[in-house]
């Protein structure tokens, strides 16, 4: 079964604001992170329920770790139905949490 991945506006402004902290700093880190969250993203395409749940009542918001670096990310996702997963929020590990 193959899931096809979907971003809320909110994700992806995520991925513009932490790709943007990147590449003020380093381009070569901000293209690798972004590498590095596309393959963690791919792989929600077939094996969604491999991640940890965020929230134990609800078996179906789950959470991916993205490593990279000494810490990574983390993106926040719900599977919507049988074929759907939509990416609700993603993060850097070491900021406070979701907004």
């Amino acid at each position: 079964m193959s899931f096809r991945v979907r971003y809320t506006r909110g994700a992806r402004d995520d991925l513009r604001r932490l790709y943007g902290f990147l590449l003020e700093k380093d381009i070569g880190a901000a293209r690798q992170a972004r590498d590095a969250i596309i393959r963690g993203v791919d792989f929600l395409e077939h094996f969604p329920f491999s991640c940890r749940k965020a929230d134990p009542d609800n078996p179906f918001l789950r959470e991916l770790v993205i490593s990279f670096g000494s810490a990574g990310y983390v993106a926040l996702f719900e599977v919507e139905d049988q074929s759907t997963v939509t990416i609700l929020a993603i993060r850097h590990q070491l900021e406070v949490d979701y907004y």
